[in-house]
């Protein structure tokens, strides 16, 4: 797994070539509060259930809200066989801070 921060996903958002997915892993109460445009929702109690739906080889961002729950999903998946997985070093309330100003935070 790697790690980045806001502006290095966003560059990586940016960059031309097939985007990366982002899997958002909070709950429907933090979604409905902000999210990156684009994010997947899969709660992180449901992720293993959602395995089977998330390719394993395709570049995937997990987020959270600060990069807590975000990071142990990641080392989950890892140990289900993906190999491209990046973890949103702060989650949405840094990407609020350096992005997206403009985000509703909590």
């Amino acid at each position: 797994m790697r790690r980045m921060g806001p502006k290095e996903v966003a560059q990586l958002l940016a960059a031309d070539g097939e985007p990366p997915v982002l899997l958002d892993v909070r709950e429907p109460w933090e979604l409905a509060i902000c999210r990156i445009e684009g994010s997947l929702s899969v709660p992180m109690g449901q992720i293993p259930a959602a395995v089977s739906r998330l390719d394993p080889n395709r570049e995937t961002v997990v987020i959270c809200h600060h990069g807590i729950r975000s990071y142990q999903v990641a080392r989950y998946l890892e140990q289900q066989g993906f190999t491209r997985l990046i973890n949103l070093d702060g989650g949405v309330a840094a990407w609020a801070r350096d992005q997206d100003p403009a985000m509703q935070v909590y």
